[in-house]
């Protein structure tokens, strides 16, 4: 009875050092890949693809020989397809991993992309010049980012301030941050419908959360009448929120942590 229940196993190949190690790169080249293309169009032609191969092998099983035969031609085009595709999210996929292939966004990298964007925040709060920045978590903000206007640029304090002068062609909208990247500005974001939300904030107030609402994303809102800066998370918005513990929400956003606790200390 044990030789019957043991037999099928007998005959698996051995896991060696070298196929373990085999299997975790494999792993890791394929996290990697699928949190990059995470919350993009991307996703849902990689699901196509499949569906594609789910009709093929039906149309095996079935004897469907037109469908087996259409689809058999243009197999061999498909890995030409897809590399034309993804030709952004490779390269970006790439480029990850040599600057950091296993430990993300090092440490001192997260606070100079906090500081970066604290700096912005304060200088356009000084000025009064209007702002809304949004910072992408882990649920993907690329249906709004579509909206605007695509950058991918590095985030600096200069190119934020530029992005909401006054009368500038990108000031009206959302800037959006995915990661260590300024992905789009002049997105349009969706306006929050609670009723009980005082009726002196503006379209900026409403539409951070708004895209809260939907997302666990945080978003930054300086008040181009006050000056004022405001936080918004999970639904909820801090108003008149210092300097200081705008940084401490950044920092917390990048290292990825949850922000529930978070908002759950500024209402008390």
């Amino acid at each position: 009875m044990a030789h019957f229940l043991t037999a099928p196993f007998s005959l698996l190949p051995r896991l060696t050092v070298t196929s373990a190690i085999d299997i975790l790169v494999v792993a890791v080249l394929i996290y990697q890949f699928l949190h990059i293309i995470q919350g993009r169009r991307a996703v849902f032609v990689l699901l196509g693809i499949c569906i594609l191969g789910v009709i093929y092998g039906g149309a095996i099983f079935l004897r469907l020989e037109l469908l087996r035969t259409i689809l058999a031609l243009l197999a061999p085009f498909t890995p030409i397809a897809l590399i034309v595709m993804f030709q952004a999210e490779l390269r970006r996929m790439l480029a990850r991993l040599g600057r950091r292939p296993f430990l993300g966004i090092s440490q001192l990298e997260r606070r100079e992309l906090t500081q970066e964007v604290v700096l912005a925040v304060n200088q356009l709060a000084q000025r009064k010049i209007g702002a809304l920045i949004v910072l992408e978590r882990k649920i993907g903000l690329r249906t709004f980012v579509e909206s605007g206007v695509n950058l991918d640029a590095s985030i600096s304090r200069d190119l934020l301030l530029s992005i909401f002068q006054p009368l500038g062609a990108l000031h009206d909208g959302a800037v959006i941050i995915q990661g260590d990247r300024i992905a789009a500005a002049a997105c349009f974001l969706p306006l929050t419908t609670n009723p009980l939300l005082a009726t002196e904030l503006g379209t900026r107030h409403r539409a951070a959360l708004g895209i809260t609402e939907e997302s666990d994303c945080v978003a930054l809102v300086v008040s181009e009448e006050t000056g004022r800066i405001s936080v918004a998370a999970f639904g909820e918005i801090e108003l008149d929120v210092p300097l200081k513990r705008v940084e401490q929400l950044l920092g917390e956003r990048l290292d990825r942590r949850d922000m529930r606790s978070s908002a759950a200390v500024a209402q008390k």
